[in-house]
């Protein structure tokens, strides 16, 4: 497939981007594959925080990121690649300069990386106008990472298999709390420990037909391992569980309390002990960056 040149309007304007942050609302680890994957069952679910990517198109091929992110090669950046990898694909002549505001934390367990690349290919597949479906645009994410798809396809889901297999489901939308210790966590750490819980059994499917998925029917597996190895996460949890419904999301290390009020999470945030990084934002069941790309391509 080979990309069209897009409207004028398009080459050397800059347009911004949310990437936004995602939650597990819990995160079952049901098996371990052969290729090493682990086969999941976990439900996302979007917040309304976000890094916001800014991109140029230009009539030059190269890729370009203006602002590095510190302590990442470019090389190894996933914005580069999933440009790249879009490119590749399409074989489209154009290019693009990119740049981030990043607010989302590092190894927090919010898929700020997977956000970010994501972003990239939904918004270069309208600016470059390549025409791929989402699903497409799934399969090239995937290859950066299993949670990409969910950022690309943007709506809340019950995800299974390593995490591209998602079923649209539409929780309540409450106030969430997340916090983060002062630590970060690696994500492929988590997953090759050898004392990981990777048996949790399948749920029913009568078990999504519940709200409430902060409760003893479910659980974040990767949790207990982490709370056994950061006595920073396990203390912070402790204290927070004491105040509302609390786990922590992906791999860690931030976690979220629930709330039904923005006041209600506000008022626990003005309580946090020191050095715990804080921010408060509503659940989302629809990404931000869906809304975006359709009056994007309104103007195509």
């Amino acid at each position: 497939m080979t990309c069209t040149v897009p409207p004028n309007s398009f080459i050397n304007k800059s347009i911004e981007f949310p990437s936004p942050a995602k939650i597990n609302l819990f995160l079952h680890i049901v098996g371990r594959r052969d290729d090493g994957y682990h086969n999941l069952e976990t439900l996302f679910q979007f917040i309304d925080y976000s890094d916001t990517l800014t991109l140029m198109v230009t009539e030059t091929s190269s890729i370009e990121l203006l602002t590095p992110i510190a302590g990442v090669n470019n090389a190894d950046n996933l914005i580069i690649k999933a440009a790249q990898l879009l490119k590749n694909k399409s074989k489209t002549p154009l290019g693009v300069r990119i740049s981030i505001n990043k607010i989302l934390p590092m190894g927090g367990g919010l898929g700020g990386g997977s956000s970010n690349a994501a972003t990239i290919l939904v918004a270069l597949n309208t600016l470059w106008q390549c025409q791929l479906s989402l699903s497409e645009l799934a399969t090239l994410g995937l290859s950066l990472g299993a949670d990409v798809p969910i950022f690309i396809h943007g709506f809340s889901a019950f995800a299974q298999g390593v995490g591209e297999k998602l079923t649209a489901i539409e929780p309540h939308e409450p106030w969430y709390l997340i916090t983060k210790p002062d630590c970060s966590i690696s994500t492929q750490q988590v997953f090759t420990a050898e004392d990981l819980p990777r048996n949790t059994s399948r749920l029913p499917p009568s078990a999504l037909e519940t709200n409430d998925f902060i409760n003893d029917n479910f659980q974040n597996d990767c949790q207990i391992l982490v709370i056994k190895q950061y006595p920073e996460v396990a203390k912070l949890l402790a204290w927070l569980v004491e105040y509302a419904p609390s786990r922590m999301t992906g791999t860690g290390a931030c976690v979220f309390s629930r709330f039904s009020s923005q006041q209600e999470a506000r008022s626990l945030q003005e309580k946090l002990p020191q050095g715990i990084s804080s921010f408060v934002a509503q659940g989302l069941n629809k990404s931000p960056l869906c809304s975006v790309i359709a009056k994007l391509s309104l103007s195509v």
